[in-house]
């Protein structure tokens, strides 16, 4: 897990077949200390964060893969919209 921020959303014409009809978000992971952490990474989204929101985020494939299929390429997904950190 580990806490980011979003700073954009993203659309595609031509996506895998298991991203249709939902939603990616662009997110800039954070360190501790709340500074930028590496470069931002794409997000599946099902729980209405928006630009601006702070978001635990999980890289685990198996979570991703209960969501969107056996053969999804996708690797990170909100897991959490935190009230304050």
């Amino acid at each position: 897990m580990q806490i980011g921020r979003v700073v954009a959303t993203a659309t595609s014409t031509v996506k895998h077949p298991t991203f249709e009809k939902e939603r990616l978000l662009v997110v800039q992971l954070e360190a501790a200390d709340g500074a930028a952490d590496g470069e931002p990474v794409l997000a599946f989204d099902r729980l209405g964060a928006r630009k601006g929101s702070r978001v635990i985020l999980t890289s685990d494939g198996a979570a991703l893969r209960k969501m969107l299929g056996r053969d999804t390429p996708g690797r990170w997904s909100v897991m959490a919209l935190p009230d304050d950190l």
